[in-house]
């Protein structure tokens, strides 16, 4: 696995919690919604399930919050695991690189603009730094699975 790969999945992990908050978001605007009534349909009698039209909708949120719970678990454990692999290598330039781009996701310009870097060496800086982690981690890169 490549370097770049290895240190992009935390981002990928912050945007899986993200999704499933903004599903909970959604589930909770329908089960607080007043459910309408048919009347142009014909009325056929008809057992009653037994559940508040709700019942689905909260349930289905206490499983996502369940879910989202265990990502993010995981996700501070990767990030921890990261913050300390990149704090592990010797330049501080590229430690500074690596945890403002893969850490707290910020863009190779915004990170120029920081460390008042041109834009040109700051892409230089990051590839260099990518290839020092892929030098001093490959052991680690060759066995790691996405999970």
């Amino acid at each position: 696995m490549k370097a770049k790969d290895y240190l992009k999945h935390l981002k990928r992990l912050d945007m899986i919690i993200r999704q499933k908050q903004q599903e909970i978001t959604e589930l909770r605007l329908t089960a607080s919604s007043a459910g309408s009534f048919d009347y142009s349909r014909e009325r056929v009698q008809s057992t009653p399930s037994g559940d508040a039209p709700f019942v689905r909708p909260v349930l289905k949120i206490i499983e996502l919050e369940q879910q989202i719970n265990a990502e993010i678990d995981k996700y501070v454990e990767e990030k921890h695991k990261i913050i300390n692999e990149i704090q592990g290598l010797q330049d501080t330039r590229y430690i500074e690189i690596l945890f403002r781009r893969y850490v707290e996701f910020k863009s190779l310009e915004t990170i120029s603009v920081e460390l008042n870097y041109t834009y040109q060496y700051t892409r230089e800086l990051h590839g260099y730094a990518l290839q020092d982690f892929q030098r001093t981690y490959n052991t680690l890169l060759k066995t790691y699975t996405l999970k």
